[in-house]
């Protein structure tokens, strides 16, 4: 999870673009393609129905594990792992999070702070339990974020570092005296060492001044250090204009991680460019933290090792002390004449050169930064991991580093619903994860700030439904709280609320929450969309090539974003490094052909840098080959006149676009100067998207191949939850790619009940089968093509339906039936030529159901923090409202049972059928008929089919509905909740009981 920083212009630290995003190490990037193993690719063999229904812990959703550091007990963390297990999920990452106690003393760092005794005995109760119940257990490598060690002080070599500048203007013809200029920014509390790394003079040139940067002439820069004595520093300006005196100060940053403290001694961020400053995180576990007891643990119910977001703070640059040396390595220029154009105050740039000299300077350094991060943090740290047989996940984000290079490196990359703006976002670290032939791409989910106690299971699915169509495929749920810690008010502690005094970010799910009945049916249905989302390989579109591999900025991709991915199409981002992996090859016209096997790479100018058409030479050489090799392509912009991203050395630019020259003229390459042009680009170069669909819709898509079996999910979705308007109902024909060859029938998977049944009616031409999809607002589906008596379907090679003005035509256990709500003929078409009259002669007609009893548990405050007294009380209602406006009610939470009983016609047989419309439903819910409960119900699409659980007569209906608790704590706590508006929960409906008749086709 990242907070914004703020910046003078409004603008957060990681939403700068100024600065260009580099390419990371090939070497790094080229061990962990190697080290990927194929069979993560590989789909079951088995595809039967208990395979979707039944989902191993592996692939089910987890939970962000808020513990107040180490004041925890052993008991109660091997109960709230039993929690999360009997709820159905998957695992939990243990996370040092308390931003809700304000006085930190409370919590006594000495005794019980991170990585202490009663920490570890923490630990391990939670890795014993996990063990015992199928789970696994991620541990932050640090307190809180970003990896921090306790013990290192900000004045240490493996602390993170920063180069602060400071400035002093001299006019032309005078002599400055004086002290070297001091940092425009004093020192971070603790920092008490500091190095002059340099001294320069420039003269002020303002044709290259911008409206917040001083020009300056790259020309004019030169060097005093050397003339500096005692700190003391005299020198004369020319006469041919101003000058400006620029000092740059080397010293620790003295950032230390968020919300502490958390340990005694004081934690401290580390350097994330150094091997010291990872030696310092992974010696500080070897030798404090990994026991022989915990190493054991680890190996039984480790997952993997996170690192949150890189938020590093400082009102300078971040700096290493290895820069200019891997800077003049890599560029083969020295760094320092560079340092004016570079240095930063509170994220803003000081300095300019001319525009274009500026922004490939800017480009190497980020570069040679992100060469640094990736191979001495993220590489270094995986293989660490890789030795007490774990894994590494982490948000590779936050600094302007090529976060896709990243992706590829960790076992799993993650990124999150609340930093990330939109799907793009996603795509990035998805180019990443499938490249380098890894599997599981993660999420931080479900953080709404001012939400706590407020946040619905509705609106946490609404928001994922689009990020497991952009490769999501684990989900993190933010989270699930420890129980108590001193100081707290019912319902116990929760790691953001109170935040700054009212509600805070997330929600604290768990036992405490009413829903916390239904989590079952949640954690059942997100398992078998990663079950789905795992399974073979992934079939992606289009690669879009992005020079600058920076994520978590919501910068799409041109005509793609917009107009593309409303057609069918599906694409990701890939960066230079990529291109050198294994996977990186041509095959049949597919670029990655085991992997997403991209059927075409699409090159634009760096929406980092004005859009400018820059091309690495390197990479220009790799694209060349790729295309030469059969790989369709589209540039859009000027590439015949591209530029070198960095400074180019002699001659390179015009080697660069002789080798787009050739780039340009073989046949299957277009380049295009309007973006609205790219879709026809690439139709003349004979590419077509997997799914296609009858109209621009906000269906969002996501294809995987399992042997000769193709997945596709399939949401109503949008590309940002931000974009207005909203979504609305969809329900066109969609076209679906199949990839076998002999015969083969759609099946709809339904995630929330397990069920995998043969499609009733589609159609078929060539390799395409084209099928109806309808889909509320975040509803999701499964459609899958394979062989026919896939999971365990008993219709084989049965006809189907090509056409039927029936309501529905379905396969059933007797074969092909149609449904209807209401009397008529109605005719089908089936696919062996034949046609099918049905005649059906009565219907009941739809029941609205308005009398109900109302059985409510009303949760309320008990005697201690985690305590909750449950008050009970029945209620007739005439009417259905949210509790929100039934005086009783009004400031209640917890769980109510509604009962009715409709009555059905003496002749209701075993060919009558109903559907239950519950309108509106918030949050969680669950259908019992006549004393048998039902399978779990689509919370987005709330109509269950109660089909065989109805009977002539009487019939008792009950519709169990949990709320989330910020009714009640409004009361309870009104300094923190009273300011948040009293919310509408609770069955509303309308609720109708619509009757249909099930007819056989003969």
């Amino acid at each position: 999870m990242h907070k914004p920083i703020p910046r003078r212009d409004g603008m957060s630290r990681r939403a700068v673009l100024a600065a260009s995003l580099a390419a990371a190490s090939a070497t790094a990037l080229t061990a962990a393609g190697a080290t990927a193993s194929a069979a993560a690719l590989s789909g079951p063999q088995n595809l039967s129905g208990d395979w979707f229904a039944t989902t191993p812990r592996s692939v089910r959703p987890r939970f962000r594990w808020w513990w107040p550091d180490g004041l925890v007990d052993p008991v109660e963390i091997a109960r709230e792992i039993d929690q999360i297990a009997d709820a159905g999920f998957g695992g939990a990452e243990i996370a040092a999070v308390h931003h809700s106690i304000k006085d930190k003393s409370v919590l006594d760092t000495a005794h019980h702070g991170w990585g202490s005794a009663p920490w570890r005995d923490g630990v391990e109760a939670a890795l014993r339990q996990a063990a015992r119940r199928g789970l696994t257990v991620d541990l932050t490598l640090g307190p809180s974020w970003p990896a921090a060690v306790p013990g290192v002080t900000p004045d240490d070599e493996a602390a993170a570092q920063e180069l602060a500048h400071g400035r002093a203007s001299v006019a032309a013809g005078t002599t400055y005296r004086g002290p070297v200029p001091e940092p425009v920014h004093a020192a971070a509390p603790g920092v008490t060492r500091r190095t002059l790394l340099a001294v320069q003079a420039a003269r002020v040139e303002p044709a290259n001044a911008t409206r917040k940067e001083t020009g300056l002439d790259p020309a004019s820069v030169r060097d005093l250090t050397s003339t500096v004595r005692d700190g003391a520093l005299t020198w004369t300006a020319p006469a041919d204009g101003d000058w400006v005196l620029v000092s740059y100060w080397q010293r620790g940053s003295g950032q230390q991680p968020e919300s502490g403290p958390h340990s005694s001694p004081a934690a401290y961020v580390v350097d994330h460019f150094s091997p010291v400053g990872t030696e310092a995180v992974t010696g500080f576990w070897e030798r404090g933290l990994l026991t022989n007891t915990v190493r054991r643990l680890l190996r039984a119910a480790g997952g993997a090792f996170f690192e949150d977001s890189i938020e590093l703070e400082t009102d300078a640059l971040v700096w290493t002390s290895a820069l200019p040396a891997a800077f003049e390595k890599r560029t083969g220029r020295p760094l320092l004449p560079c340092l004016p154009v570079l240095v930063l105050d509170n994220s803003n740039q000081v300095f300019a050169f001319e525009a274009q000299l500026t922004r490939q300077i800017r480009h190497d350094f980020w570069a040679t930064v992100s060469h640094l991060f990736n191979t001495h943090h993220v590489t270094a740290l995986r293989d660490w991991a890789h030795s007490l047989g774990m894994e590494m996940r982490a948000q590779p984000y936050g600094l302007q580093t090529d976060s896709i290079a990243s992706a590829a490196i960790l076992d799993v990359p993650e990124g999150e619903s609340l930093g990330f703006k939109n799907l793009d976002d996603y795509r990035c670290l998805a180019g990443g994860r499938d490249m380098a032939g890894h599997t599981v791409l993660s999420c931080e989910s479900g953080a709404y700030n001012g939400s706590a106690y407020g946040t619905t299971w509705d609106r946490f699915l609404r928001t994922m439904g689009g990020a497991y169509a952009a490769g999501v495929n684990q989900t993190v749920v933010h989270g699930f709280s420890y129980a108590t810690a001193p100081g707290v008010a019912w319902p116990g502690f929760a790691a953001f609320s109170p935040y700054n005094g009212a509600s805070g970010y997330g929600e604290s799910w768990g036992p405490r929450q009413p829903t916390w009945r239904h989590a079952a049916d949640i954690a059942g249905y997100l398992g078998r969309v990663h079950q789905v989302l795992r399974t073979g390989a992934p079939r992606v579109d289009v690669a879009v090539f992005r020079q600058t591999g920076y994520t978590a900025t919501g910068i799409g991709a041109s005509w793609f974003t917009a107009t593309g991915v409303p057609l069918g199409w599906t694409h990701q981002f890939l960066s230079g490094p990529l291109l050198d992996l294994p996977s990186a090859r041509v095959e049949n016209g597919r670029l990655a052909p085991d992997g997403p096997a991209y059927k075409a790479l699409f090159v634009e100018g760096d929406f980092f840098y004005g859009s400018a058409p820059t091309l690495a030479l390197d990479d220009a050489r790799k694209l060349l080959g790729l295309a030469r090799a059969g790989l369709p392509v589209v540039l859009l912009g000027a590439f015949d006149q591209a530029l070198t991203p960095g400074v180019p050395g002699e001659g390179e630019t015009e080697r660069l676009r002789e080798v787009l020259a050739r780039l340009l003229a073989l046949p299957n390459v277009r380049r295009v100067t309007d973006r609205a042009a790219v879709g026809d680009a690439l139709a003349a170069l004979g590419v077509h998207p997997d799914a296609r669909y009858a109209t621009a819709s906000t269906l969002l898509n996501f294809h995987r191949v399992s042997g000769d079996t193709d997945f596709y999910y399939l949401c109503n979705g949008k590309h940002a939850e931000t974009v207005k308007p909203p979504v609305t109902a969809v329900d066109h024909d969609v076209t679906l790619r199949r990839t076998r060859r002999g015969a083969t029938v759609p099946y709809l998977l339904d995630p929330w009940t397990g069920r995998a049944g043969r499609i009733g009616r589609y159609t078929e031409e060539g390799d395409a089968v084209t099928v109806r999809v309808t889909l509320e607002p975040g509803q999701a589906a499964v459609v899958a093509l394979g062989r026919p008596g896939l999971f365990g379907d008993r219709n084989g090679k049965r006809p189907h339906a090509v056409d039927s003005d029936a309501h529905r035509v379905l396969f059933t256990g007797h074969g092909l039936a149609v449904r209807a709500s209401r009397a008529g003929t109605y005719t089908t078409r089936l696919s062996d030529g034949g046609t099918v009259t049905t005649t059906v002669a009565a219907v009941p007609p739809p029941v609205t159901l308005a009398q109900w009893r109302l059985d409510v548990e009303d949760f309320r405050p008990g005697a201690d923090a985690t305590s909750t007294d449950i008050v009970r009380r029945t209620l007739r209602l005439d009417a259905l409202l949210p509790w929100s406006q039934i005086p009783e009610l009004a400031d209640s939470a917890g769980v109510g049972r509604y009962r009715t009983t409709v009555e059905l016609p003496a002749d209701w047989t075993s060919a009558h059928g109903a559907h239950l419309e519950l309108g509106v439903v918030s949050d969680t819910f669950r259908v019992t008929v006549n004393g048998t409960r039902l399978a779990p119900a689509d919370r987005l699409d709330p109509v269950v089919d109660l089909g065989g659980h109805l009977r002539p007569g009487g019939n008792v209906i009950e519709v169990e509905v949990a709320t989330p608790l910020i009714n009640r704590l409004r009361v309870v706590q009104p300094s923190v909740f009273g300011a948040v508006a009293r919310q509408a929960f609770g069955l509303s409906g309308p609720v109708r009981l619509v009757p249909y008749v099930q007819q056989r086709l003969a």
